[in-house]
């Protein structure tokens, strides 16, 4: 499955019918295994998400997101970019993760933000699983075609 962004989430704060404030509200990356499939289109909420790894050093709900930042480009290009530090969880013996899923732990319900897959299945032993973000952010958006 590709990563992707949830629409529902998106669609709503450009609507205005949700507070969604991507540098101040509190946002967690949870680990699942292979065995959830996203649905960008109706799937809005951490309830819809199912198959969340468990195992030494990780908690239920995963790890909080530090350094959130949404930043726009100023060189012409029409970019938005979507950031956080890396984030792990260290001491962990964990299998089968295959990807991170983002949430707002502020909103109601828990709203989804992204599917943030791995491309495999990567595992801990007594060790640290981290995630590096890509240099480009978490998600970048394209505004000029």
């Amino acid at each position: 499955m590709a990563s992707g962004l949830y629409v529902e989430t998106f669609e709503a704060a450009l609507k205005n019918d949700l507070a969604l404030d991507m540098d101040n509200d509190t946002f967690k990356c949870m680990l699942v295994t292979a065995s959830y499939t996203p649905n960008f289109e109706t799937h809005t909420n951490k309830s819809d998400v199912s198959n969340e790894v468990s195992g030494t050093g990780y908690s239920a709900g995963g790890e909080t997101l530090t350094s959130v930042a949404m930043t726009s480009s100023s060189d012409g290009t029409g970019t938005i970019k979507w950031d956080a530090d890396d984030v792990s969880w260290t001491s962990s013996t964990l299998s089968n993760v295959r990807a991170g899923v983002i949430y707002d732990d502020t909103v109601t319900d828990d709203r989804l933000i992204a599917y943030i897959d791995f491309g495999g299945d990567f595992s801990t032993t007594s060790g640290t699983f981290q995630i590096q973000w890509n240099a480009s952010g978490i998600f970048t958006l394209d505004l000029v075609p």
